[in-house]
């Protein structure tokens, strides 16, 4: 279950992205923050585990879901600007053009927003145990 949480939580995180961006035409960066923390408890919640497996799966779903929402992004303002349907412009995408895409959209600050997120979808993966249960484990 991790993993489809994984993947509906960096899904859903990267279209709310979207959304809020090209309907407010403001590229908020802090969006990736909640990505990060929407893949991480979506994680924490679905998978219960407690290995680091988890955190690795969150965060790289949480590096994922901010470079979709991202991509969804300058799509959606493309789709916006030439009055076309947002999935005709995504499904037509070339890797080029993603690539270039990125390219264009890219700037320094991102790395600050995508680190954050990649933290907490590390550190919000894991199931918070109480001393009980980390006893019962060690037993």
């Amino acid at each position: 279950m991790a993993i489809v949480a994984a993947v509906v939580s960096a899904l859903v995180g990267a279209t709310l992205w979207a959304v809020i961006t090209v309907s407010t035409e403001y590229q908020i960066g802090f969006m990736a923050v909640g990505v990060g923390a929407l893949v991480g408890f979506s994680v924490r919640i679905l998978g219960k585990g407690v290995d680091q497996k988890y955190g690795i799966l969150g965060a790289i779903f949480a590096l994922v879901g901010c470079l979709l929402g991202n991509l969804f992004t300058q799509v959606g303002f493309a789709a916006t600007e030439l009055d076309v349907n947002f999935f005709e412009i995504l499904f037509g995408l070339s890797s080029e053009v993603i690539v270039e895409i990125y390219a264009q959209s890219f700037a320094p600050m991102d790395l600050l927003f995508y680190g954050i997120a990649v933290y907490e979808g590390f550190k919000f993966s894991f199931q918070q145990l109480d001393d009980s249960q980390l006893s019962t484990l060690k037993s």
